[in-house]
């Protein structure tokens, strides 16, 4: 008695193992948050000021919308990305930035998916608290571009680590004259999470 109940213990067990094992997990086909802070430096525009700017970055990957599968196992992906960004001046004439940013992540996967290249370009629109300051940024609504470009690491299912080079760029597109832009240079690291 003890001997079949034994047995059917472990065909059950083995059995809702086989059912309950997930599938091969490929990040490119789940949807993503990403969550980022790094430094950027100013190195260009026309503003007088030397900024140091601390970008915090929330952005969301849509599953893959168009992709290219090689030989060797590997995967170049276009995904959709949304970007909340906020940034805080920690030298400049201004204190704050908040934007909203769209732009396509273009991603080479290695063929055991656990890690990848990624690149971004994109732009939207932002508020910044203009101080009317001669140098200073012209007005609050601006507009935003940014470039990305960096590496991540898959850590489990759901959990990867990213760190990149990012260019960023503010103005607000000529409403005011003068029209101090700002270029910005530097890095970001962070983590994101699939589902």
């Amino acid at each position: 008695m003890i001997r079949h109940l034994f047995a059917s213990l472990i065909l059950c067990t083995t059995a809702f193992a086989q059912i309950s094992a997930p599938a091969e997990l490929k990040p490119w086909k789940q949807h993503a948050f990403d969550f980022e802070t790094g430094m950027l430096w100013k190195v260009g525009g026309d503003t007088t000021f030397n900024y140091r700017i601390v970008p915090f970055m929330v952005s969301w990957r849509s599953p893959e919308v168009l992709g290219l599968d090689f030989s060797n196992g590997s995967k170049l992906t276009i995904r959709n990305k949304v970007t909340v960004m906020a940034n805080w001046f920690e030298e400049g004439s201004e204190n704050r930035y908040l934007g909203i940013s769209g732009a396509p992540s273009i991603e080479w996967w290695d063929p055991s998916m656990t890690w990848s290249v990624f690149g971004s370009i994109g732009g939207g629109v932002g508020w910044v608290d203009a101080q009317n300051v001669p140098g200073g940024q012209g007005q609050d609504f601006t507009l935003n571009w940014y470039g990305q470009l960096g590496v991540s690491r898959v850590l489990t299912d759901s959990w990867s680590l990213r760190a990149s080079a990012m260019f960023q760029h503010l103005s607000n597109g000529g409403q005011t004259n003068p029209n101090p832009g700002l270029d910005s240079l530097g890095f970001t690291f962070g983590v994101s999470r699939s589902f």
